[in-house]
């Protein structure tokens, strides 16, 4: 949909418009919504053929009879013009035909037809409609389409049952005619809405987003809009043409790389410059993403904090004041914090089946008398998962379709990486009413992980296991003989699976066949998921996801075998689909504290061809214009982490997986070493669960006193939190696994910690995705996609660890980096900078010397 508010037009396919709601839709996204695709397009070629052969005499088909005509034209309701295209799939004589594939039986009763599939009665009666405008132009007065005159034109709705083919036509009525008027209701109610928001974003005021700037933050605001200022800014729909792309043309998006350490204050200064864009009009949305809920939280207080929202008292408030409303003169942006789907659910377990839930069936109906349209009406409505699932279950609505239905209303989203970048998650942000990712500034918090998420949404796992339970219940419910037995054909092929790096031809190729045949029978076959239960139907549901894995030429992808009768679908490279993601922003910023090197950073987010060559290269704030995705870099000067970091590389020991045995004596030593000279708890990082414990059992060999606190597996930041202040203040080694929460999500280290080791580079172990995506990157040299694929990762990780020890002026950290491979330059070169500078510890007695000079004590 494009709409110029000025000009009060609008612009939109009459799918679009028969599909619009401003309530609960079902989602027809994603791999499945990929496969109803292809199915409905068999039967529009199958019912083309019965109705050729049916009108054809003499081998001359009759000359009034059409398919796939465009019918378009504008209506104009309310002072608003809409202007609105598609393709009938049929016109026979002075009869309109739109074909739609079921998946229930038929015939059916129309009244349960017309409740199912109301948008689809609304797609031909807007047909119906436009033809006669078409024949007869609009009414003077810009009176409603339902009172266009009647016409000799005659629509017809045909149904198609998917797995038989049987047809069932339901004729259009005048009543459907006049849910036009209504639908053109709606869309202006939409409009009027969106207007309100334009007219909040060009009057935002926001406060600073710090009241006092840290050394090195004195320029990032001019940084960041010297990133931006190159090509031309993206116009807000809002003050667009309504044919912007036209008006404009193809504009190539920007993306920013900026980098700056832990303890900066990223969040504070992207949210001060993207406020500042939106309220010049350059992008009429924000979306913010971050792989964990602690970091979407922390945008959602400062949001509050900066436009003075309601929130809990903070930097900016009088210790008295009661933040309940915003300041007066502030007027704080709409926003949105989207939490898992599962998080929403109201029911004892979570199984989404619309016809199997009770808040889900017949929601749509009931959304009208709700009342929950208040949670996009109402800008200061509390919108917290608690206020949702409240709302929900008084209303007996999903929650989850609260969330759908007020965010196009809102100018912020903050969600996970999946709702932009996980062809199953991202229809709830693309498919938004109004929603244009060109006039859309995307932040992207943490980025150093994206490359790793989006591989990782992309791949997917098939097991024996899993299999054999569902034919198991399938059979129980006695579902059709041939889903049945491909399912038990694909069973038998799990089991036959045994250990291997990668599938031979022979065996890949029958991996395809079956996949795509359970697909197809999974689309066509009707079945009752909400009895097969939550986890039989993922199962079923899985096929079309493994179908499009399997079909997407962009990927570079590899099918092994991890474990017996386990068949891995993994995504060896998603640059591609992150590239062209990327691509359909208006602007983009990347942001981490480990971003580089930037070259190789910007390689694994597609912003490369694919020989590894860089599209766009320019280190300096503005970028160059090389490719279709411009990028440029910035990293964030910190004057105050100069000469925080005394660091020292021990040549004694090599940690490689052969000999890391032969020196763990020595690394138990030198532990007891760090500790004496720290006086305090010292963190010692680890590339391993195994490689701490073993660690920790050459300590209790030499009769060692220390009390050694070594990281549990705990999935849940309270309970991790929780941890780590009970042990620095219980234990005196804090013992720690290099990419875990623990080491790149607790901020609790620093000025707490003030000696640290890092035992070993923490390369990704070998395996068989390793070796593939080595393989992948064979054309750089050997050397180069080692670099890619093992030492960037583990030297990433390094870096993150110990960004956390020094986040603030006046904090200091000694640290040693336990392996002589950290001294070598393929290595050296990829530690940040300010850690670089480092000591060599040849020896014992050099350690000595090391610890005793400038001893730093908490």
């Amino acid at each position: 949909m494009n709409f110029s508010l000025e000009n009060r037009t609008a612009s939109l396919s009459v799918g679009e418009f028969a599909g619009f709601s401003l309530g609960p839709t079902e989602s027809g996204g994603g791999s499945h919504g990929i496969w109803r695709a292809q199915l409905g397009q068999h039967w529009h070629n199958e019912l083309r053929a019965r109705t050729e052969n049916e009108f054809t005499a003499g081998g001359t088909l009759r000359p009034d009879v059409q398919f796939e005509v465009v019918i378009e034209g504008r209506l104009v309701h309310r002072g608003w013009t809409f202007a609105l295209t598609g393709r009938i799939d049929q016109l026979v004589g002075d009869t309109l035909r739109e074909i739609k594939s079921v998946l229930r039986a038929l015939p059916a009763e129309e009244t349960v037809l017309r409740t199912d599939y109301p948008a689809y009665f609304l797609q031909l009666a807007t047909y119906a409609v436009l033809f006669a405008v078409r024949r007869h132009g609009q009414i003077p007065g810009g009176q409603q389409p339902a009172t266009v005159r009647r016409t000799s034109t005659k629509a017809e709705l045909i149904f198609v049952e998917a797995g038989s083919g049987l047809a069932q036509t339901i004729a259009l009525t005048p009543f459907d005619e006049a849910l036009v008027h209504h639908q053109l209701d709606a869309l202006v109610g939409f409009l009027n809405l969106r207007q309100r928001a334009t007219e909040r974003r060009r009057s935002l005021t926001f406060h600073p987003a710090f009241p006092s700037l840290r050394p090195g933050q004195e320029t990032i605001q001019a940084d960041l809009q010297a990133a931006f200022s190159h090509g031309e800014s993206p116009k807000s729909k809002d003050e667009s043409p309504m044919a912007r792309p036209s008006a404009f043309g193809p504009r190539p998006s920007t993306v920013l790389l900026f980098e700056a350490p832990t303890g900066y204050g990223k969040t504070g200064c992207v949210l001060e410059f993207a406020l500042g864009q939106m309220k010049a009009g350059h992008f009429a949305r924000l979306i913010w993403l971050t792989g964990k809920s602690t970091g979407q939280l922390q945008v959602v207080h400062t949001l509050q904090q900066m436009t003075g929202g309601a929130g809990p008292l903070d930097r900016l408030s009088s210790p008295d004041s009661k933040p309940t409303r915003p300041e007066a003169g502030f007027h704080p942006l709409a926003f949105w914090q989207v939490r898992n789907k599962s998080e929403h659910c109201v029911n004892h377990a979570f199984h989404c089946v619309r016809d199997g839930c009770d808040y889900l069936k017949d929601c749509a109906e009931r959304w009208p008398g709700s009342g929950l349209a208040k949670f996009y009406l109402d800008d200061a409505q509390p919108h917290d998962l608690d206020s949702l699932r409240a709302a929900g279950r008084d209303a007996r609505i999903c929650p989850y379709e609260i969330t759908r239905a007020s965010l196009a209303f809102k100018d912020v989203w903050i969600g996970d990486f999946n709702y932009v970048f996980a062809p199953d998650n991202r229809g709830l942000f693309f498919d938004q009413p109004g929603f244009d990712p060109a006039e859309t500034l995307l932040i992207v918090d943490e980025a150093h992980n994206l490359p790793s998420r989006v591989a990782g949404a992309r791949s997917h796992r098939a097991t024996e296991k899993a299999a054999r339970l569902l034919l198991a219940e399938l059979d129980h419910l006695q579902a059709p003989a041939t889903l049945v037995l491909a399912v038990e054909e694909w069973t038998r092929l799990l089991a036959s699976l045994r250990p291997a790096d990668s599938l031979d031809p022979a065996t890949e190729a029958e991996v395809h066949d079956q996949v795509e045949k359970l697909a197809n029978l999974v689309s066509t076959q009707p079945l009752d998921f909400a009895a097969l239960g939550p986890q039989h139907a993922g199962t079923l549901w899985s096929f079309a996801a493994l179908a499009g894995f399997l079909n997407d030429d962009k990927l570079t992808k590899l099918l092994w075998v991890a474990r017996e009768g386990e068949l891995e679908f993994t995504c060896v490279d998603a640059a591609p689909a992150i590239g062209e993601t990327l691509k359909q922003f208006g602007g983009a910023i990347l942001m981490s504290a480990t971003l580089q090197p930037y070259p190789e950073f910007a390689a694994s987010c597609g912003l490369t061809d694919t020989c590894g060559t860089e599209l766009a290269r320019d280190f300096s704030p503005v970028a160059s214009k090389l490719g279709p995705t411009n990028y440029s870099t910035h990293h964030a000067p910190t004057p105050w982490r100069t000469g925080a970091y005394d660091v020292a590389v021990d040549l004694r020991v090599e940690t490689t997986y052969k000999q890391r045995a032969n020196h763990h004596g020595t690394t138990a030593a030198t532990v007891e070493a760090m500790h004496a000279a720290a006086r305090g708890p010292v963190a010692v990082f680890y590339p391993s669960y195994a490689y701490a414990e073993s660690v920790l059992h050459a300590l209790e060999s030499r009769g060692s006193v220390l009390r050694v606190a070594l990281q549990p597996k705990l999935p849940d930041l309270a309970a991790q939190t929780a941890w780590i202040e009970e042990n620095l203040t219980l234990s005196d080694a804090l013992f720690l696994v290099l990419g875990s929460s623990f080491a790149e999500g607790i901020d609790l280290l620093g000025g707490r910690v003030t000696h640290a080791m890092v035992v070993g580079p923490a390369l990704p172990e070998v395996n068989a995705v390793q070796k593939a995506r080595m393989g992948a990157l064979a054309g750089l040299g050997r050397d180069a996609a080692f670099r890619r694929v093992y030492q960037i990762p583990g030297l990433q990780k390094v870096n993150q660890a110990l960004g956390r020890l020094v986040r603030a002026p006046g904090q200091h950290a000694k640290v040693l980096l336990h392996c002589r491979r950290f001294a070598e330059p393929g290595y050296a070169s990829l530690l940040a900078a300010d850690y670089q500078m480092f000591a060599e510890i040849p020896s014992d007695r050099a350690l000595r010397e090391w610890l005793n000079r400038g001893a730093m004590h908490p």
